[in-house]
Parts: C-alpha cells; structure tokens; sequence
C-alpha cells in the first residue's frame, strides 16, 4: 500500500543525503516578547491580543519566550542540540516601527547579533522577513487590502536583505500566506480580525504581488542567495467515495493547498472550482501578470495533518466543511488535529508534481502534546514517534524521486502559539513561561541523537 513505510528502517541523517539541510523553526513575535523595547512599533498582534476573547486565556506575547534578551542561551540550545540551521523571522516593527520611514538602528542592531552569534556558534542563520506581525501602523491604513503595501512590504525586504544580505545565504519571503489572509482576512480569527471576502480577496492578490515583489528585492541585491517561500498544507480526503464529496474536497483543496502556490508558479489562480473566487479578477491591474511569478530556488511546504472533506450545503462559497477529527476515533495532538504521518508524503508528491519547483524544503512539522516536567525531566515519547514517523515518510518520498533537500521541526522552544496562547507546546526544548526555564526534551535529545 502507498502509505506504508518499512518500520524496520533505522533513522539516521545520512539516509538523506550529505546535501539535506537540517533545521529547526520559530517566529520573532512567538518568542522574542520585548513587544516595546528598544524603539520596537506595535505589531497587529499586539493590538489584537489585547482585545477580550480573542486569544485564549488571554494570554499576550508581551515576554513570550524573552528570546529578545535569551537569544545567545536559545542559540545555544540549538548548537546543543546538533542542529545546523536555525529559522528565525526578522519583527517588521522593530525595523520600522511605523511600517515605513525612519528605520530602528536598534532593531537592525538586534538582527545583527543574532545573526552574528550563529555564525559564531557554527549555526546557519536563515531568514524569514515576514511571518504575520505587520506592522499596525500599515494595517491602520488597510493593512493587506491596500495595494500600497507591496510598495511598503518591498522596502522592508529591501532594508533587511542589504543589513543582512552580506552573512544571510537563506531566505523565505513570507510564511503560510494561506493562513494568515485566511485566518486574519476571512475568517477573523487571527490578527487583525477582520472577515469577509471583501477583505480576503484583496489582501490574497496583495500578498501575492508582495511575495514576488520581496523576492526580487533580494535576487537584486543578493543575487547568489538561496530565495524561497513557505506554503501551508494539509493532505485533503473526501468523507466518502460520492461525488458530492469528492467535488467538495477539491474545493476544499483549492483554498487550502493551491490558492498561493499556482499563481506564483505562473499559472494563475485556481478560480474554477470556486466562483467566488472569481471576484479577485476586479483587484488584478495590467501589468500584474507578470508581476505575481517568480522562480523560487526552493519551495518550503509546512505540514501538520490531513483532512477529511465533506459537502456541505450551508458552508457559503466553498459548499465544504472539515469533519472535525476529535469526531473520527483519531489520535489527536494538542491542537484537536489528526496524527497522520502518510499527509506529509502526499503532500510532497503533490507539490513535486509541479514541473516549475525545483526543489521542496520541509519549513515546518511538529506537533504538541501535554507536557508535563517530572524530576526535572520531560519525557513527550508521542512527539519523539510523531517525528520519526513523518521522517519516515519524508525519506519514502525522497526515494522514491521527490526533490525533498531538508527537514525544519516546529519548534525550537514552547512558544506563544498565536489564537491558542501558551497552551500548545510545539517546543523540542520545554519553556516554564513563569521562570523562563528551559528543559531539553526526551524528543530534543533523540533528535540530537539523529544530528549527532
């Protein structure tokens, strides 16, 4: 069967290739806190985590992880660790803390000592420049439905790839555009909370431009860097083998897997299966055909679960809903979603099916689950197994052809995990948010074992 993996296969890192970048991933505003310091602007999460009901628990980013002040101990734990490459995200408004204008010396003070101190440490730095915090100021003036912000987003690429361009070989343009229009845009879940496809539409072509716009801006003044964007994915079934379902999952597929990918892969947006859809076409200006295609060096793909799909008649627009998996006799993380290994297998096939990909990177997968700290000791057997079985169908993937060249765990260190607050821990490395202790995890150390 095509899901079955040879259990008797031992992990080792040379299964994948001297050339198999090894890393592990996080975000300024899920760890860094300091959410004012130093000259740093307000970001839209901030602004929204203040609002009642918005977050749970209410809880804030305010201290998060305190990466801001910790980040040589962080850096540390990644050397530790053995892992050889470290994603971070550069804050927009602790470079600009108005979104544009005057640049925050401070801020690009800041980026330089992280970036310094892994070089320093043997680590390879690779960046995110944006991964969801805008900048309030800009989302004051529309935020993503406003076109003037491929003008603004470019100029931030533009000021981070000539303050770090000279030491940073690794880049991705923005992170999981699928989410945070999705989430932030339609469904108003997510900061800045807006909903409506008046606001999504908008801010999807935006983004677009702007991936494309910022990715230029780095060719042109890092033109040997390693450019790329990160995709979020979920592997889509259909509740049962009927039509009506099976149609509801490939509209379900286009929202989810294919709305950013293709048009940045030149083919347009992938409008048919959704009318809705359609009302894109009044935002796209001439010229900006062109203007929405660029040839990635490498494509990143974040993959957590898969879902089940079934037609739905009251779902506006899409006429599909997810059958939710604590409803399927599933076993499930933290975050209510499906352990699944074989999702991230299909979605490595389906992304190498696109001749225009060069090469895939898996920019994020992990999971959480309760931890709970015991004579000093974290032992999360079910994140250690969740891992090694992804790897594994990663590895099944990669020999089977696919041109999978890398490997990010989410995450380095428990985090603030955005609408869901401290709750899930995603962390290889535990985090008491009150003393800001760290552990190693049992998982930390077996994949330290793997790297070694």
């Amino acid at each position: 069967m095509m899901d079955v993996v040879n259990p008797d296969i031992v992990l080792t890192k040379q299964l994948f290739g001297d050339d198999f970048a090894w890393g592990v991933s996080t975000a300024a505003l899920q760890i860094e806190g300091s959410c004012d310091a130093d000259g740093k602007g307000p970001s839209i999460w901030d602004t929204f985590t203040r609002k009642r009901g918005r977050v749970l628990n209410g809880h804030n980013p305010t201290i998060a992880c305190d990466f801001y002040n910790r980040y040589t101990e962080d850096i540390d734990l990644v050397k530790t660790l053995n892992i050889p490459n470290f994603r971070f995200s550069i804050s927009w408004s602790r470079i600009l803390p108005n979104g544009t204008g005057e640049v925050n010396q401070a801020g690009i003070d800041y980026y330089n000592n992280v970036i310094n101190y892994c070089l320093t440490q043997g680590v390879e730095p690779w960046i995110t420049i944006y991964h969801w915090d805008l900048p309030q100021a800009l989302e004051d003036k529309g935020g993503w439905t406003n076109r003037d912000i491929v003008g603004w987003f470019s100029n931030f690429a533009e000021i981070c790839a000539k303050n770090f361009g000279d030491r940073v070989k690794n880049w991705m343009v923005m992170n999981e555009p699928a989410v945070f229009t999705g989430a932030g845009y339609f469904l108003g879940i997510h900061a800045p909370g807006r909903r409506g496809l008046r606001n999504f539409l908008p801010a999807v072509h935006h983004v677009v431009l702007s991936i494309v716009a910022g990715a230029r801006a780095l060719r042109k003044i890092c033109p040997g860097a390693h450019i790329g964007n990160t995709f979020s994915c979920s592997h889509i079934e259909p509740y049962a083998d009927k039509p009506r379902h099976i149609d509801a999952a490939k509209r379900a597929d286009v929202l989810i897997n294919r709305l950013f990918i293709e048009p940045i892969l030149g083919l347009g947006y992938p409008t048919e299966e959704i009318s809705a859809l359609k009302g894109i076409d009044k935002y796209i200006q001439p010229g900006d055909a062109a203007d929405m295609r660029f040839d990635f060096d490498f494509i990143g793909i974040q993959n957590y679960t898969r879902e089940i799909v079934k037609y739905s008649f009251f779902t506006p627009y899409i006429g599909a809903s997810l059958v939710k998996a604590e409803k399927r006799n599933v076993e499930l993380t933290d975050m209510k979603w499906e352990v699944h290994p074989p999702a991230i297998y299909h979605m490595l096939k389906k992304f190498d099916a696109y001749p225009q990909i060069k090469k895939i990177i898996v920019t994020e997968n992990g999971a959480a689950f309760p931890d709970a700290v015991v004579d000093g000791r974290v032992d999360d057997p079910k994140r250690t197994k969740y891992l090694q079985t992804h790897l594994q169908q990663v590895l099944k993937a990669k020999q089977e052809g696919c041109k999978v060249y890398g490997y990010f765990v989410w995450t380095l260190t428990d985090n603030f995990e955005w609408a869901e607050g401290y709750h899930p821990r995603f962390g290889l490395v535990h985090v008491d948010f009150e003393t800001q202790r760290r552990i190693i995890k049992a998982s930390g150390r077996w994949f330290a074992q793997l790297l070694g």
